[in-house]
């Protein structure tokens, strides 16, 4: 009885005859953000329930008309938690209601950033009115991402191209192409989050006679960041060479 001859896709590192390569490869693009995100919490007091819940109410209407007035300037805006409680003081043996705060957050987003400057400088020109951010972001299906992606499987395919010609040998086929832990059942590799987050906070009161001028907002560059796990086959080396 003859054994089997072993064929090449029995053996995953290649035969003398057919070589397998394999490469990792890189890339990372330097881009500038698409979208900026800026966090709004309203806040309002009042000596009883009633009264700082009309006030919050009111506050929050005023700083969602400012937001909206900026049309498709402002791709989102959402209201995120809300709350109004008491505080109390004591006073001997027993605790007392003194005031009642109440707080509205709300999360803007914008891709124009020009009009982004000039709506956080009105925002916190509000009563009571907090404005975080920006921060810059870009879009989940943004081109920069598959522009990273197909730089990284050229690199890999000319990182395996020089390993080939080291050996006198060429490139024959492409055999696998896979994103980093596609194939394990560990966590995939996770780029950096895109860009950092830039912080200012402020708080004005209203009653300021003349507007602040528009903050000047430089957006900050994102990193996307690309890697791929290549194999290829490759003719037999001249070793001599």
């Amino acid at each position: 009885m003859t054994a089997e001859t072993p064929t090449d896709t029995a053996v995953p590192y290649g035969t003398p005859g057919t070589p397998r390569v394999a490469v990792r490869g890189e890339a990372r693009l330097e881009v500038d953000p698409e979208i900026a995100r800026i966090s709004i919490a309203v806040d309002a007091r009042g000596t009883d329930r009633r009264t700082a819940l009309e006030d919050l109410t009111r506050r929050n209407s005023q700083v969602l008309d400012l937001v909206k007035s900026y049309g498709e300037a402002v791709e989102k805006i959402e209201t995120g938690a809300f709350s109004i409680s008491p505080e109390l003081t004591r006073r001997g043996r027993t605790e007392r209601i003194r005031t009642y705060h109440g707080r509205v957050h709300l999360t803007a987003e914008l891709n124009d950033f020009t009009a982004l400057g000039e709506l956080t400088t009105r925002l916190a020109d509000l009563d009571l009115t907090h404005v975080t951010g920006p921060w810059w972001a870009l879009r989940p299906d943004s081109p920069a991402r598959g522009d990273a992606r197909r730089q990284a499987v050229r690199e890999a395919v000319q990182r395996a191209r020089e390993y080939a010609e080291a050996v006198g040998a060429d490139l024959a086929a492409l055999v696998e192409l896979a994103d980093l832990g596609a194939e394990n059942s560990a966590a995939a590799y996770a780029p950096p989050a895109p860009g950092g987050a830039m912080r200012s906070r402020a708080s004005f009161g209203a009653g300021q006679e003349e507007e602040a001028p528009a903050l000047d907002l430089e957006p900050q560059r994102q990193t996307v960041y690309a890697q791929v796990n290549a194999r290829f086959t490759m003719t037999p080396p001249d070793l001599g060479a």
